[in-house]
């Protein structure tokens, strides 16, 4: 592998690693209802696609032009998985070890916000209490539930990073 897509995609795997996990503490001294808002998880896509070009387009540079999909789609996919496990283990650390009454308060506001959100949308008040008891009985800050979730992340930002590839690859030369 070359050492260029490597020491970049492990640098910005590190990197996302540590903005997610200082998004995580700030929403967390903040106000922990912004675990509930829809602008924030909006407002960290578009930090973590950010990274995603500025990694790629780093890397093309470097690279003087010559970036293959697969080199492109390695870096991204390299610095994704490092970053999706430093947020996964900072995540596991701080909902069960440092404060886990702060994982029971962001059920219950979950719990709220999803019970205004049915009944906007006039939802039956027996499918409302069947979604209230599912979320009760769930845990998703436990160590196994999101270890889950980030296989799901690495799957979303494995496709992520296909578009991304696709679009930074270089284009083939003529000869």
């Amino acid at each position: 592998m070359n050492e260029i897509i490597k020491k970049n995609g492990i640098s910005y795997g590190i990197i996302t690693g540590i903005v997610s996990a200082l998004i995580t503490t700030t929403i967390y001294v903040v106000d922990l209802n912004l675990f509930t808002v829809w602008w924030v998880s909006v407002l960290n896509i578009i930090i973590y696609v950010t990274i995603g070009v500025v990694l790629l387009s780093k890397t093309k540079k470097e690279l003087k032009g010559i970036f293959p999909f697969k080199d492109a789609f390695t870096t991204y996919f390299i610095s994704a998985v490092i970053g999706i496990v430093i947020a996964v283990v900072f995540n596991i650390i701080l909902f069960n070890f440092i404060d886990p009454s702060a994982k029971d308060a962001i059920k219950e506001l979950s719990i709220k916000y999803a019970v205004e959100m049915m009944q906007k949308f006039n939802t039956p008040a027996s499918a409302i209490n069947e979604a209230v008891t599912k979320l009760q009985e769930s845990d998703q800050f436990s160590p196994i539930e999101l270890i889950k979730g980030s296989v799901f992340s690495i799957i979303f930002s494995a496709l992520f990073g296909l578009l991304l590839a696709l679009i930074f690859k270089s284009k083939p030369t003529q000869e």
